[in-house]
């Protein structure tokens, strides 16, 4: 079930970031940002071994690309059935929904006005929504992790509890 929702996160992010990558640019964001308090540095740990700060669109292409070729991997994400999950399967995953967070987070504080122009905000909000209650559900990023939109998971989780 996380490997499927990996995925689907990951193409939601995916899709919902490509809309507004005509307003994340070198110059609009040359930091990975979630507002002036959250800076992020991109590691792979095989290429990359040491963070890196680089521009937001650097960074997100740099984990867009990671996480597919996580997804692609046969050895930690079998796509024959009966083929076991590896031991570090959790951990894999684990990492790759905190870094999909920080998309969302760097949308909602970085690019908000353009979602909102776009009419995209119900799309967003849902998504996120959608993604919060599985990761809270099964406890999958750090709540440290998600202190960027803190305020806004407790006002979108809020109302259904």
């Amino acid at each position: 079930f996380l490997c499927f929702s990996a995925v689907d996160f990951f193409n939601q992010i995916n899709m919902l970031y490509g809309t507004i990558t005509d307003f994340c640019t070198e110059e609009s964001c040359p930091v990975m940002s979630a507002g002036p308090k959250y800076e992020y540095h991109w590691a792979d740990g095989t290429n990359i071994k040491k963070p890196i700060k680089c521009s937001a669109p650097k960074y997100i292409d740099y984990l867009m690309t990671w996480v597919q070729d996580q997804l692609d991997d046969e050895t930690l994400f079998p796509s024959k059935i009966g083929v076991p999950f590896p031991k570090n399967f959790m951990s894999v995953a684990k990492t790759i929904l905190k870094r999909l967070f920080r998309v969302y987070a760097h949308i909602y504080h970085q690019h908000f006005d353009p979602v909102i122009q776009l009419q995209e905000e119900a799309h967003l909000n849902t998504s996120f929504k959608h993604f919060i209650f599985f990761v809270q559900e099964f406890n999958l990023i750090d709540r440290r992790e998600l202190a960027p939109l803190q305020e806004l998971i407790e006002k979108l989780t809020s109302k259904d509890r």
